[in-house]
């Protein structure tokens, strides 16, 4: 049982380590997103705007939820763009 009990710590521990890992990179993530989302590519040299575009697209990849986790992690909210009128 001893040896058990050890791989459900490390295991457990291995978890946390991940978990940790995840909610840093949401923050990142969430950052990113609420960056691209305010800047004007009409006001950006070509090569921030090809980076821009990059980091945009990587997000967009992410699912629905996973994009709300991170945009919560950094209290941020972006604004859905209005329908055409």
């Amino acid at each position: 049982m001893p040896q058990r009990d050890q791989e459900i710590r490390l295991l457990r521990s291995e978890i946390e380590m991940l978990m940790g890992e995840r909610q840093a990179l949401l923050r990142v993530v969430g950052a990113a997103a609420a960056l691209i989302a305010s800047l004007d590519s009409k006001r950006l040299p070509v090569g921030a705007v090809e980076a821009a575009d990059m980091v945009a697209t990587s997000i967009n990849r992410l699912s629905e939820e996973t994009l709300q986790d991170a945009l919560s992690a950094v209290n941020a909210e972006i604004e859905e763009d209005s329908p055409a009128a």
